[in-house]
């Protein structure tokens, strides 16, 4: 049964809502965890840092302060990737947003909000997965900065595109968000980057060009409003700002 917590709506607010559905879908990216260096995030199993399980607990206030200047009605279920780095992170943000709103909040873990995978490489060097497909007579070794490429697509059993990975989150946010009752209802996702990015690019968010040079950092959200009908889907970006990508940044 959904779980509300609710702030106080303004006339102004409800009388936009009369328009059309809409619900307001917060993607969290995980907090910073132990990924080895030159190895594809994809499915890492590996555990938040310190510093990344404070920027899960610091999440929940800015979550708490949009909701608060909005009006909004906090679904209490928070929908998780079900890689350690995301659950964790979903975790300690219901636990300090039970902390500040005295209601208890719970996760649930989902496949679809997974990052991109690589199927068979999964949890390899990109040095030895180049060498994999190298000594395969099936396959060719990809270009270079083929991990940052949005449409490439590992030759591997169980791969997909960053492209197909975005497509597969962003199917889930729209079903998740349609599935809120409340007429103000704000739900919270936690994933990561990468999967978040061309979610947002499959929404006409961001262009490929963008996707490639923007990042989200780790505890940050970036707010979207789902607009929808009988007939209809819209995505728009409300609130949160993508950051510029340095060179050595991540792909997650």
């Amino acid at each position: 049964m959904e779980t509300l917590y609710a702030f106080e709506a303004s006339p102004t607010y409800m009388t936009q809502l009369d328009l059309v559905n809409r619900r307001v879908l917060a993607l969290i990216r995980h907090g910073e965890y132990e990924q080895p260096r030159g190895v594809p995030s994809a499915h890492l199993p590996y555990p938040l840092t310190e510093r990344g399980r404070a920027q899960a607990r610091a999440a929940a206030r800015g979550v708490f302060e949009l909701a608060r200047a909005e009006q909004l009605v906090l679904d209490t279920t928070i929908d998780s990737s079900r890689m350690l780095r995301a659950w964790h992170t979903a975790e300690l943000l219901g636990s300090e947003l039970s902390a500040l709103t005295q209601v208890e909040f719970r996760v649930n873990e989902f496949d679809a909000l997974a990052e991109r995978s690589v199927g068979a490489l999964a949890n390899l060097s990109v040095t030895q997965i180049e060498a994999i497909l190298r000594a395969d007579p099936r396959f060719s070794v990809p270009a270079p900065g083929w991990k940052r490429d949005s449409r490439y697509k590992l030759p591997s059993q169980g791969a997909e595109s960053l492209c197909e990975a975005g497509a597969r989150v962003a199917s889930h946010l729209i079903a998740r968000s349609r599935a809120v009752t409340h007429e103000r209802g704000l739900k919270l996702f936690v994933g990561h980057g990468g999967a978040f990015r061309h979610a947002a690019h499959t929404f006409g968010l961001l262009s490929l060009e963008q996707v490639s040079a923007l990042t989200l950092q780790h505890g940050a959200a970036i707010y979207l409003e789902h607009r929808f009908g009988a007939d209809t889907d819209r995505v728009v970006h409300l609130a949160g700002e993508w950051q510029a990508r340095s060179d050595s940044s991540h792909l997650d």
